[in-house]
């Protein structure tokens, strides 16, 4: 099964005004690029030129008027808001991320491969139509998801969020899209401060928003739960034929921004069911968080190798959920079963 991959040093020009120190850096990626090549695994995958986005990509996910406000801005270094900084390097990193998330998906749709992960920044999950925050310009997996429906290569798109934050700007764009899936696992409270069980979809789209905000301190038991009692029947109920994820590493039990307990284990376990429920084919990750440098080069190796079909080592499957998560997971169900179950 060819795997494809995007990897740019132009991703690394995008990077904080001199002397800020910001865990959003050039060394996420470094680590990552370094950590598959150590270990053999780059030279199985197929890589995937990366490319700048065009003006009709974008303005799939972002409003023009937006747009033309962004570019502007990005002159010289600054900030955009007291979390989101841009660099010499931001504009051509930004969109050559969001290009390079449409090459991989929109290649996967047409069966050049069966499935890759795009190693790109800066993230994208936070931004909305008309906003950037959170780290976030252009929200990559809404641009990729949109270019899969423009060129036919998707009718219906799943995205399973699992970044620490809930991904506010993906829930914007396709909030009233009936067509396309957003399940984020999320904590909360935390940054942005969004994302709770009763955002459902809007009138056009009911039950195709899946928020599960769970407390801090939820660990692998936890995560695998919602997975097999929320996540697996909200896709089979909703019978994706492409799936996208923001991977998102800050779940990670020693992030510095996150306040949860997954392990490496949890994350490869969460990437194999997820794979596995896709039929092992029609599947990209796109990188979101996760600032523990140390660690995102094991955890991405664990993905490709779940993706290659190689050995990993996975959590232990049937673990009990924490009371606190157990009671989320009664409320979403509370929620959303009956759509999944009338549907059988």
């Amino acid at each position: 099964m060819p795997i494809g991959y995007v990897f740019d040093d132009v991703f690394l020009l995008h990077a904080a005004p001199a002397g800020a120190q910001h865990p959003e850096c050039p060394e996420r990626l470094a680590a990552i690029r370094e950590e598959l090549e150590r270990t053999g695994l780059l030279d199985r995958l197929v890589r995937v030129p990366a490319r700048q986005a065009t003006r009709t990509e974008i303005e799939a996910a972002h409003d023009q008027a937006w747009i033309d406000r962004l570019e502007s801005a990005l002159v010289g270094s600054g900030y955009l808001d007291p979390d989101t900084f841009f660099g010499e390097g931001t504009r051509r990193a930004a969109w050559t991320a969001a290009g390079s998330a449409v090459e991989l998906a929109t290649r996967i749709g047409r069966g050049q491969l069966d499935a890759g992960l795009a190693l790109v920044r800066p993230p994208g999950h936070h931004a909305t139509r008309d906003r950037a925050m959170g780290f976030c310009l252009l929200n990559n997996v809404a641009i990729a998801a949109r270019a899969l429906r423009s060129a036919g290569l998707a009718r219906r798109i799943a995205i399973f969020d699992w970044d620490v934050h809930h991904g506010n700007g993906t829930e914007d764009i396709f909030r009233d899209d009936p067509d396309v899936l957003y399940v984020s696992i999320h904590q909360w409270p935390a940054y942005p401060g969004t994302g709770p069980v009763t955002a459902t979809g809007g009138p056009n789209a009911p039950g195709t928003i899946v928020n599960v905000p769970l407390p801090a301190g939820c660990g692998d038991d936890d995560y695998l739960a919602v997975f097999d009692r929320i996540v697996a029947p909200s896709l089979r109920w909703f019978a994706p034929d492409f799936m996208l994820v923001s991977a998102g590493y800050d779940p990670w039990l020693h992030d510095p921004l996150g306040g949860m307990q997954v392990s490496r284990a949890g994350f490869a376990s969460l990437a194999f069911k997820t794979f596995d429920l896709a039929g092992r084919r029609r599947f990209a990750a796109i990188l979101e968080g996760g600032y523990d440098r140390a660690a995102l080069g094991p955890l991405m190796a664990d993905l490709v190798r779940v993706l290659l079909g190689d050995h990993v080592e996975l959590a232990r499957d049937g673990g009990q959920a924490s009371p606190s998560c157990a009671y989320v997971i009664d409320e979403v169900l509370a929620t959303h079963a009956h759509r999944w179950t009338a549907q059988g």
